[in-house]
């Protein structure tokens, strides 16, 4: 894997995805199709991860990340699916406080973070 310090423009770049599903839900059209959204192993981070050895794969923290950084994808899928379909005031409320995107954003930046930290212990 490569070294922590990358960490937070994977946290910058996950957290750019609210502004951009915002956009979604103005227009009701996705730039990126809800498929590739939901996949985990198509952004860095994801590929970062997925590249990682048996070994690091085995860890806690990662497994923790790896969990959360799927559920991330998925909501933010949802939120573009329900976006491109004109569901507009469910997508907003996934994205709304304590709402399924939220949610996942929240945790995943904040395992992120920690995981960053401990690594760097």
């Amino acid at each position: 894997m490569p070294n922590f310090t990358e960490i937070d423009k994977y946290i910058a770049a996950h957290g750019n995805w609210k502004a951009r599903l915002r956009q979604m839900i103005t227009s009701g059209k996705s730039d990126v199709p809800v498929s590739t959204i939901r996949r985990d192993d198509q952004c860095e981070f994801g590929k970062w991860l997925h590249a990682a050895s048996p070994d690091e794969r085995r860890q806690v923290d990662f497994q923790r990340v790896m969990a959360l950084h799927k559920a991330f994808h998925v909501a933010a899928a949802r939120v573009a699916q329900l976006a491109s379909s004109g569901n507009v005031s469910e997508a907003e409320g996934l994205m709304g406080f304590n709402g399924e995107f939220a949610m996942a954003s929240m945790s995943l930046t904040r395992a992120m973070k920690e995981w960053k930290t401990k690594a760097a212990a």
